[in-house]
C-alpha cells in the first residue's frame, strides 16, 4: 500500500473511532445524585409523597426511578435517591414537564398544608466509570447499601480510578461485597476533578466490616495501594475526609432493594 493510500485509510479508522467514542458517551446515562433534608418531623410524609405520588410522576416523564434510600443513622432525616436521563437536555424537558403536571401540584399542594417537607435540596449530576458494573435495578431485598464517597487528592483522579478499575473493584468482589456503580461527577460539577461516588450491598454492616478486614488486609491489595502512593508520592484520597462511608436503606418503594 502506498504512502497516501495508507494515511487516507488511517485517517477514516482515526475518524470512525472517535465518531464511535463519542456516540457511546452520548448513550452514556446521565445520573442525578438528589438529598432532601425533611423539615424537622416531615420525613415520613415525603416518604409518602414519593411512595404514592412523586415516583410515578417521574416515570410518566421520562425520568428513570433508580433507588431511594434513607441513611442507617439518620440524624440529619435525608432521603438520597438517584434518578437517571437518556441526557442532561432530556433531564431538563422532563422536569419541566413534571413541574407543570396538574397531578404533582395537586399532590404537592395537599402535602404541604402543614408546611414544607424539604428544608434543603442537594444535587449532583455524574456518569459512571468505564470500570462500573451494568447496574441491575432488582430488588433482592434483606441487604443494606453503602455509599461511599472519595475525594482524590490534587490530579490524582485518574490514577484513583486507575487503582479501582485494575485492583479495587476485583478485590471487593473476592471478599464478598457486591459492586453495584460507580460515578464520577460531570465536568461541569463542582469537583469533577477529584470526585468518585460509588455504592456497595451487603448483606449486613456486620458483614461489610469483616469484608473491609479482610479486603485490607489482603497482599494484593496492600501491593496495589503501595504502588499506587509511591507514583503519587502520597495518597490518592484527602487525609481529612477524603473517605466518607455511609450506610443506607432502601425505602419500601424503591426499585433498587
Amino acid at each position: 500500500m502506498n504512502a497516501p493510500a495508507y494515511v487516507g485509510r488511517l485517517a477514516t479508522v482515526v475518524c470512525s473511532l472517535t465518531l464511535a467514542g463519542t456516540a457511546a458517551a452520548a448513550e452514556s446515562p446521565v445520573y442525578e445524585m438528589r438529598i432532601y433534608y425533611a423539615a424537622p418531623g416531615k420525613l415520613d410524609a415525603l416518604n409518602a409523597r414519593f411512595r404514592d405520588h412523586t415516583c410515578k410522576l417521574f416515570e410518566k416523564h421520562g425520568i428513570t426511578n433508580v433507588g431511594y434510600f434513607t441513611p442507617i443513622d439518620n440524624k440529619e432525616q435525608k432521603l438520597v435517591y438517584f434518578l437517571s436521563y437518556p441526557s442532561r437536555e432530556a433531564r431538563v424537558a422532563s422536569w419541566q414537564a413534571f413541574g407543570k403536571d396538574p397531578a404533582w401540584q395537586k399532590a404537592q399542594k395537599a402535602s404541604e398544608v402543614g408546611g414544607k417537607l424539604v428544608a434543603k435540596v442537594v444535587s449532583v449530576f455524574m456518569q459512571t466509570t468505564d470500570y462500573s458494573p451494568a447496574l441491575k435495578i432488582e430488588k433482592v431485598g434483606n441487604r443494606v447499601f453503602e455509599m461511599r464517597t472519595y475525594t482524590a487528592t490534587p490530579n490524582n483522579l485518574d490514577d484513583l480510578n486507575a487503582r479501582f478499575r485494575d485492583h479495587t473493584v476485583k478485590l471487593f468482589e473476592k471478599h464478598g461485597m457486591t459492586n453495584l456503580i460507580y460515578w464520577n461527577y460531570m465536568a461541569d460539577q463542582k469537583g469533577a476533578d477529584k470526585m468518585l461516588v460509588y455504592l456497595l450491598a451487603h448483606k449486613s454492616q456486620d458483614a461489610a466490616k469483616a469484608s473491609f478486614a479482610a479486603f485490607r488486609e489482603d497482599p494484593a491489595w496492600v501491593k496495589a495501594r503501595t504502588a499506587s502512593e509511591e507514583k503519587a508520592g502520597g495518597s490518592l484520597t484527602e487525609r481529612q475526609g477524603g473517605v466518607v462511608s455511609e450506610f443506607m436503606t432502601a425505602t419500601d418503594y424503591s426499585p433498587l432493594q
